[in-house]
């Protein structure tokens, strides 16, 4: 079970790749985060945010949970509006 509640079939074989990744990271804190953030918001991503999306995935999982609850400050490379978006929608559940 992924914990997925969206379906896919109304996205593009992009978003339904990056759908999977964010479900599938490896620490389940993580795929909870990510995973819940992208069933949201994956629809409403433009092409440069999705591609921003992407490269979050790449990050490893301790780094961006750190990151995530502020432990350590976030990297300017990635320290965009959409990880902000992704860190606020984590402190709003």
């Amino acid at each position: 079970m992924t914990g997925t509640k969206r379906t896919s079939a109304d996205l593009d074989p992009r978003q339904r790749r990056t759908l999977f990744r964010a479900w599938h990271r490896g620490i389940r804190e993580m795929d909870l985060i990510l995973g819940q953030f992208a069933d949201e918001n994956i629809h409403l991503l433009n092409d440069e945010e999705l591609s921003l999306f992407e490269s979050l995935l790449d990050v490893d999982d301790r780094d961006m949970i750190q990151w995530v609850t502020g432990e350590i400050p976030t990297p300017e490379a990635f320290n965009t509006p959409l990880f902000r978006r992704i860190r606020a929608y984590k402190q709003s559940d």
